[in-house]
């Protein structure tokens, strides 16, 4: 399962959020009836998450957990009103009765996510650098994480984060005293008790914000409409896969500001069991893609190989998503877009890899649209 890690300001809002089992980002208002890039960064976030995820909470340098995200009639997210994915500033007169969370305070809460303890979200917080000692090649993403208000972990870093909070808490983990936050189950479902389908949470009014005929004017948005698809549809021109998140680093160690990220990263099991299969790897151009879109993929494809695949290319499937493609790029991604490897030692195996797709995309009747450029 994978993992949430998410900012918070205060030891009170740590406990109430604790306390309801609902966590909700607070938004600044959008500008010009226009999301801007950082909310639809947030929602697509939101869109990636999945019942049995792991969410922690991040204060003052610790680290607190564990929770579990829960599904609450239809799914473990949802809009903390309905239409909240509309970029308009609402009046809370216009929506209190409709909102979930419901204080004046709570209009930028536009989205929530459901959690319980799992097992306890204890009061020992695990210091960030004790966590990065604990087992260090685990622990990717945690390294970065700066200026986000959360950032998505993989099964691997999230199962090492959950062993270090575990193993300095088992003496707390059957305890029922103080050592652990209170969580109110009660409180909870009283709080949600009012949603219904309306309040299912989908990339239409953010995606629809930002069209322009066919087109849509924003990659984060673009982003955000892939994740929400890759996440609920295992059909696609994508295939399926088990773990989608975006803006997954995808170089050295260096200042978080100057790191490549790849769109969108994806991991899909063999069915049945906790072995990796494949690795997915996706760059988006709202526009039509260039020469360097090719290379900057290529570049990803081996740092996917050499930090995660380990040689083995045969593991990865890649592709670009854009508006269109010109003949020079499908003859340059034919010609260029290859890579000839060896795996094994006895036999040892030959293989050539030239799994690079490019997809063009259209936004046709608010919904996304996918071919495939041969």
């Amino acid at each position: 399962m994978a993992g949430y890690i998410i900012s918070l300001n205060n030891k009170e809002a740590l406990k109430e959020c604790i306390k309801l089992g609902i966590y909700s980002t607070n938004l600044s208002n959008p500008k010009n009836n226009k999301w801007l890039i950082h909310h639809e960064g947030t929602f697509t976030d939101y869109f990636g998450m999945k019942k049995g995820d792991n969410i922690y909470f991040f204060l003052d340098r610790k680290i607190y957990g564990i929770g579990e995200l829960i599904n609450e009639k239809y799914d473990c997210k949802y809009w903390n009103y309905i239409q909240a994915g509309l970029p308009k500033n609402f009046k809370h007169s216009e929506v209190k009765n409709i909102m979930i969370l419901n204080n004046e305070n709570n209009l930028n809460n536009r989205c929530l996510c459901i959690f319980k303890p799992s097992p306890n979200f204890f009061v020992n917080g695990i210091d960030m650098d004790d966590v990065l000692m604990s087992n260090p090649s685990k622990f990717r993403m945690l390294r970065v994480f700066w200026k986000l208000s959360f950032i998505k972990i993989d099964n691997e870093e999230n199962e090492a984060l959950r062993n270090i909070i575990l193993k300095r808490n088992e003496k707390f983990i059957y305890k029922d005293d103080n050592s652990s936050y209170i969580y109110n189950r009660c409180l909870q479902q009283e709080k949600l008790n009012k949603i219904d389908r309306n309040y299912i949470m989908n990339s239409t009014e953010i995606l629809k914000s930002c069209s322009e005929y066919n087109k849509i004017k924003h990659e984060m948005a673009l982003e955000s409409g892939l994740m929400e698809i890759l996440s609920n549809d295992k059909n696609t021109i994508f295939g399926p896969w088990d773990y989608i998140s975006h803006q997954v680093v995808a170089s050295p160690f260096k200042p978080v500001d100057y790191m490549d990220k790849m769109d969108i990263f994806g991991i899909r099991y063999i069915p049945g069991f906790n072995a990796i299969s494949k690795y997915l790897v996706i760059e988006i151009k709202k526009d039509i893609a260039g020469i360097e879109s090719v290379n900057q993929i290529m570049k990803y494809v081996d740092w996917i190989n050499i930090e995660y695949a380990f040689g083995d290319y045969d593991m990865i499937e890649a592709f670009i998503v854009a508006s269109g493609f010109s003949e020079d790029v499908i003859e340059y991604k034919n010609s260029i877009c290859i890579r000839n490897y060896t795996k094994g030692r006895r036999p040892i195996i030959t293989n050539s890899w030239s799994s690079l797709r490019l997809i063009e995309y259209k936004f046709q009747n608010d919904t996304l649209n996918f071919c495939e450029i041969k």
